[in-house]
């Protein structure tokens, strides 16, 4: 059985590029008479707002599109935790203090160096053994080459096309990313993977532009034993600059649409997907 899921973040309207992910992951699961599932990323609990949560499962109601289940982040954090000390345990974790400036004074010019996924590569400056029980106070980093040592390749399918990546690639092309924030107690690339298994997704369908964050999901997985689904980078709407589009495109919010008298089929028209 085809499962998938769209997860927005109560953080702002929902807008056209939202619109054609949701419709796009709806629809490729109704056609195989599969399951659509909606998660709710609400770990950022300072921009987070029930009421744009309201707004969103609004919007997709109007849009036409059902669910057959709804999870929130902010009751996921025991499945975080028990994540992060398995990882800590392992030694594979390790706190940090660097701000974003600290970041860019480090690596001179930051322009001229690696980015990945997350920005620049970490220069490592904290980067240390461990010691005593997992700290909540702190960012904490995952010790790339540690975590791919002994591996070879990792692989994913994108659209059934088999994407590899090199163990080197992580360690020189990704970097110590942060697996929990100080403020959040988890991060976007932990969470979404744990969800994922734990809601039983099979086809991740996402913007094109997460595709390099894939490889970073690929590695969790592996780390933490979880299933792999299949993934599926669909294109993105852009703004009439070529831009894509984000929360504060408000002139392309759903709620405008609405009250300006479009239907669900007009907002599928605009998207391509009518």
């Amino acid at each position: 059985m085809v499962v998938t899921r769209f997860a927005p973040s109560p953080t702002g309207p929902l807008h056209l590029g939202h619109a054609y992910a949701a419709i796009f992951a709806h629809d490729r699961a109704r056609a195989s008479g599969g399951r659509f599932l909606l998660r709710i990323e609400d770990i950022d609990r300072q921009r987070s707002k029930p009421a744009w949560e309201r707004a969103c499962l609004d919007d997709l109601a109007w849009l036409g599109l059902t669910w057959d289940s709804v999870m929130r982040q902010s009751q996921r954090q025991p499945a975080y935790d028990a994540a992060l000390d398995a990882l800590w345990a392992r030694g594979l974790l390790y706190p940090c203090r660097c701000t974003r400036r600290d970041i860019d004074e480090a690596l001179g010019a930051p322009q001229e160096g690696v980015l990945g996924p997350d920005g620049p590569v970490y220069p490592g400056t904290c980067r240390a053994v461990p010691l005593g029980p997992r700290p909540l106070d702190q960012h904490l980093r995952l010790n790339m080459k540690k975590a791919v040592q002994g591996l070879d390749t990792l692989f994913f399918h994108d659209d059934g096309i088999a994407v590899a990546t090199l163990a080197a690639a992580y360690v020189d092309g990704i970097g110590d990313i942060i697996l929990a924030r100080r403020d959040f107690g988890t991060s976007y690339h932990l969470s979404v993977v744990l969800d994922d298994a734990a809601q039983g997704v099979t086809l991740v369908t996402r913007g094109a532009d997460l595709r390099e964050a894939t490889a970073i999901h690929r590695l969790l997985q592996h780390l933490l034993g979880l299933p792999v689904p299949d993934y599926l980078h669909h294109g993105l709407i852009r703004d009439d600059a070529g831009k894509r589009l984000a929360k504060r495109d408000d002139a392309r919010a759903l709620a405008k649409y609405r009250a300006e008298g479009a239907s669900p089929e007009d907002i599928r028209r605009m998207v391509g997907l009518g």
